[in-house]
């Protein structure tokens, strides 16, 4: 009988996040007194990974200063311009650790409240799965078309919602499939590993996220993070 796959969860934080526009690149400021990237890691024990890899760019100067804060992971200074090279170089790197047949999950740093129920449904449905799959949410709202100049966008059209839904992280798929995809995305032109899984022909499995594990992508979403964060707190340390 063949051993069951293993995981290996990938947290890609080489960016700058210039979108964000904080003192010190997006995965490094503040949640409840801790980096996002150290709440990242940590909601990550709940999928049960073999193995958590950190993706640094080479010339990262802030994870020292927090590295007793996410013991055990593997550093890799292997960032690139873009989240589609940062993550297959690290693939490259764990050529020799992982099975072809084993998972690896990525992960945003900025999605630093991911409920382990929700890590849980993703290990659980994926587990016989040939390909993988992402932690994603049906789209609940209507949907516009816009045109026009930046700041004087027109809406056009309605478009249909059925049938799309809001991609999350972890996306997690069997290694030597996402590697073989990743590798044919020259351009890096995908957002995301579920689309690079999509043009190579394969069809990810789409496993219920949370509202809570939503991306923090600028000033205002860290706000909303800290209220959710305290409340998650207040409710965990609340007598039953």
């Amino acid at each position: 009988m063949s051993a069951a796959p293993r995981i290996v969860a990938i947290v890609p934080a080489a960016g700058t996040g210039a979108r964000f526009g904080g003192a010190v690149p997006k995965q490094y400021a503040l949640l409840g007194g801790r980096p996002l990237l150290a709440h990242a890691v940590e909601r990550l024990a709940a999928l049960a990974p073999a193995r958590i890899v950190v993706a640094l760019a080479p010339d990262d100067r802030h994870f020292a200063t927090m590295a007793d804060d996410v013991p055990g992971v593997l550093v890799l200074r292997c960032g690139g311009a873009t989240r589609a090279a940062t993550v297959r170089a690290a693939l490259a790197a764990l050529a020799g650790q992982c099975g072809d047949a084993d998972f690896v999950a990525i992960h945003d740093a900025a999605r630093a409240l991911c409920p382990p129920e929700a890590l849980v449904r993703l290990r659980t449905a994926l587990a016989d799965d040939p390909v993988g799959g992402l932690l994603a949410l049906p789209v609940g709202d209507t949907v516009k078309r816009a045109t026009g100049a930046a700041g004087g966008e027109r809406s056009t059209a309605t478009l249909d919602r059925r049938g799309l839904w809001l991609a999350q992280t972890p996306q997690m798929f069997r290694y030597g499939l996402l590697r073989a995809a990743l590798a044919a995305d020259v351009d890096d032109a995908c957002t995301d590993e579920a689309e690079a899984m999509e043009r190579a022909g394969h069809a990810p499995r789409l496993v219920p996220g949370s509202p809570a594990n939503f991306k923090i992508t600028r000033p205002d979403d860290l706000a909303l993070a800290e209220a959710v964060y305290q409340r998650e707190r207040a409710t965990m340390t609340s007598p039953a």
